[in-house]
């Protein structure tokens, strides 16, 4: 059996075995109900509370600001569509950007069918919006501005803190989706004056089906899911303890090993050799950059034939984002840095993670030219320039 290179940790991560040996206990003996009052369900009370107060530390928030929820997209929905209501009064008009994850801009064009006006800002060549469109787009009817932290498909680290400090100056609620970012930059929700931060934990290493919601205090938002009163009324639902702990252990471990030299080291390497391969261009911005993110498109290149013959190798990586990987059209995120239909149908994005060797890098390095020499020569569309 061939050994399984995966390189698409920003799609979803390997469980690590102290994430696993975390959650075995919740899956067993501990298996209550946190708001149980034996000392079964006390026991996973206290595993969600110590869980959540990791999150807290990571991100320097208190813990009372933590939400735990089902997924990223849901706190994603929850932060943009009740933080909307919640000031409805003084405006309908949002602002977001062309290379957001599809969670971000489905829940926008919904709000856009409903009455609200959304401006989505464009980014240059390497991803990054322009502050000062961004001041000149805030209206005083502007009620939120929701900018990722880290893109997905091309790793461009966004400048979350001057976003946050021009949102406060002009008294508008901000929201960033962070799910690429916790664990693998810096985040500070205080100093970067982020008012909602939405995350997942399955991209750090712990379970699907997990997601966090930081909602600063004294903010009135309402709940999204109604019930019995969970998560401090804000989220109702019988809490998932096993993924809670697992989140929890895993966004530990990866604050541990923060800032992630190795990974980064792999991902430089990555980068120089493969752009080596003739009509071959890196995306995203090349300094300020999501240590395990490496990403091109290649001329005259289909991305789904390339993933194919990677995977025959054993190589397991995306072309943009997992959460598109079944549409035929290219990558919003491509052509929102001014890339052509053409050429952003070339793409190929190789996420790193702590798993990943020298060994799997220079397996890559080795097989991915004459892949694409290869189905180069089978293009009709290729003339050798």
């Amino acid at each position: 059996m061939k050994k399984l290179i995966y390189l698409d940790n920003a799609s979803t991560t390997k469980i690590a075995n102290s994430t696993l040996n975390a959650i075995m206990p919740f899956l067993t003996e501990d298996f209550g109900n946190p708001s149980a009052v034996c000392s079964n369900g006390q026991y996973a009370k206290k595993a969600v509370e110590n869980a959540r107060n990791i999150v807290a530390n990571a991100i320097s928030a208190d813990a009372d600001e933590i939400y735990f929820t089902g997924s990223g997209t849901e706190s994603v929905n929850w932060a943009i569509k009740s933080g909307v209501l919640a000031f409805n009064e003084k405006g309908r008009h949002i602002i977001t950007s062309a290379i957001e994850h599809p969670a971000v801009m489905n829940t926008a064009k919904h709000l856009e069918a409903n009455g609200y006006e959304v401006t989505y800002l464009g980014v240059d060549n390497l991803g990054q919006i322009s502050l000062d469109e961004l001041k000149s787009a805030i209206r005083k009817d502007t009620v939120l501005i929701s900018i990722m932290a880290a893109n997905n498909e091309i790793g461009t680290v966004l400048s979350v803190g001057e976003i946050g400090k021009i949102a406060r100056e002009n008294d508008v609620l901000f929201h960033t989706d962070a799910t690429q970012a916790v664990g693998h930059v810096p985040i500070d929700v205080a100093d970067m004056n982020i008012d909602l931060m939405s995350f997942s934990g399955h991209k750090l290493g712990g379970l699907k089906g997990t997601g966090v919601l930081y909602m600063k205090k004294g903010l009135p938002l309402e709940p999204l899911i109604h019930g019995g009163g969970q998560e401090s009324g804000k989220r109702s639902g019988t809490e998932n303890v096993v993924g809670i702990v697992s989140l929890g252990a895993a966004l530990e471990n990866t604050m541990a090993q923060m800032p992630h030299y190795e990974t980064i080291r792999l991902r430089d390497k990555l980068i120089t050799e493969l752009l080596k391969i003739p009509h071959s261009q890196l995306t995203g911005d090349p300094e300020n950059r999501l240590p395990g993110i490496a990403s091109f498109v290649f001329k005259a290149i289909e991305g789904e034939s390339m993933l194919l013959m990677l995977d025959h190798f054993g190589i397991c990586a995306s072309s943009g984002s997992a959460c598109s990987s079944g549409s035929l059209d290219p990558s919003h995120v491509l052509l929102a840095i001014g890339l052509s239909h053409e050429v952003a149908h070339g793409s190929l994005r190789l996420s790193i993670g702590s798993h990943n060797t020298e060994e799997d890098i220079d397996f890559v390095i080795e097989k991915l030219p004459e892949i694409v020499d290869k189905l180069r020569q089978m293009s009709p569309i290729w003339n050798g320039n």
